[in-house]
């Protein structure tokens, strides 16, 4: 079976950062762990078989195909499949105003 590397945007590694860093204040240091770890198992998981994630909503209804996401609800982590490799460009709650988000963020809108 193919294996396929994944690598994380810089923004994508602050996304992380700054969910792990709003859950230890909000709620426990030990839930930021957990969800950061989870999150991580996230990324792990798409070593193999990357292309079963589905493609987001909001970037089909713009005609995007390019792009795909895995979950830990409610964090969607929205990637991008190449040859040999998995980049993650956002990490992101769910509840957000995702259009926007990924317009901005992967389409430069």
């Amino acid at each position: 079976m193919k294996r396929y590397a994944v690598v994380l945007t810089e923004q994508a590694l602050l996304d992380l950062d700054d969910i792990a860093h709003y859950i230890a204040i909000h709620d426990l240091p030990e839930k930021a762990e957990h969800v950061a770890q989870r999150i991580e198992e996230a990324f792990a998981s798409l070593t193999s078989l990357p292309d079963r994630g589905s493609h987001p909503r909001e970037l089909l209804a713009m005609g995007n195909r390019s792009f795909r996401e895995v979950h830990f609800k409610p964090y969607r982590i929205v990637y991008r499949v190449y040859e040999r490799e998995v980049v993650v460009f956002l990490v992101a709650d769910g509840r957000r105003d995702m259009r926007a988000l990924l317009s901005r963020r992967l389409l430069g809108a």
